[in-house]
């Protein structure tokens, strides 16, 4: 593929420009003319977030023409099967998270919140649009085609009981006696897979450790806890560990839609 400098514009967007022009935001004529330093006449690539690539070009400096708008340069398919990774927002590092995990191929973010967590004081609105930002760069710049989904904050127990029969979901643990690991739990989950779709979870504590009332709520529950390391790894450490074997699994299944 062409090495051209990409740009994420949402599908809702893109469906309602008219004559293939759209007109740039200020920041994303900003990031074009500034930044990237792309002149008049030069190509780059648009993509949506949900598969679809474009070639566009640069006619005014707010202002880019998608080429054959209705049979994309490149379209792919979404992934059968979906990965998840939910985390208990740590005091530091987030931002990190957010941005390798959509690097490494996760789908799905869920912040959550716990009884042992430190950083409980946030305004969410806020924090949603700085972190929908971050997913988007990262997006832009591992030419991703498909843009992760960054989930509202819920408490992990609501959470879980939220989850229906098309998800699947391990719990991550440490100090705790378990003949699971990760890739154990997913090679168990064949049967699942072999219905097709859904979405695979896996949850990543605070570094404070889960609270007794989340352990015994886990337990009644059934969820599966799962080992990701013989060592104590930090809230990031562990969620990139998971990420890279959930995305590994399903590299390995080898199969889209």
């Amino acid at each position: 593929m062409e090495d051209l400098t990409r740009l994420i514009i949402s599908h809702e967007r893109i469906d309602n420009i008219k004559n293939n022009n759209i007109e740039l935001t200020n920041e994303e004529a900003h990031y074009i003319n500034k930044v990237m330093r792309i002149k008049t006449g030069k190509e780059i690539f648009i993509a949506n977030g949900q598969g679809s690539l474009w070639k566009a070009v640069k006619v005014k400096n707010d202002c880019l023409e998608i080429i054959q708008l209705k049979n994309p340069y490149i379209f792919q398919e979404q992934e059968v099967y979906l990965l998840g990774i939910a985390v208990v927002i740590p005091k530091s590092g987030f931002e990190d998270i957010l941005r390798m995990c959509t690097e490494i191929g996760i789908d799905f973010i869920q912040p959550l919140f716990s009884e042992r967590q430190v950083n409980k004081n946030l305004n969410f609105t806020k924090k949603l649009v700085r972190w929908n930002s971050i997913i988007k760069e990262a997006v832009e710049q591992s030419e991703r085609l498909w843009k992760p989904s960054i989930l509202v904050g819920m408490d992990i127990i609501e959470w879980i009981k939220s989850r229906d029969n098309q998800e699947r979901v391990s719990i991550s643990i440490t100090r705790e006696d378990t003949s699971y690991d990760l890739n154990k739990w997913l090679r168990e989950q064949q049967e699942f897979v072999n219905k097709k779709g859904g979405i695979f979870w896996n949850v990543i504590g605070p570094e404070g450790g889960w609270s007794s009332k989340e352990i015994d709520f886990f337990n009644k529950n059934n969820n599966t806890f799962v080992k990701l390391s013989e060592t104590i790894l930090r809230t990031s450490t562990a969620t990139i560990n998971a990420s890279s074997i959930l995305n590994q699994w399903r590299n390995d299944l080898g199969i889209r839609k």
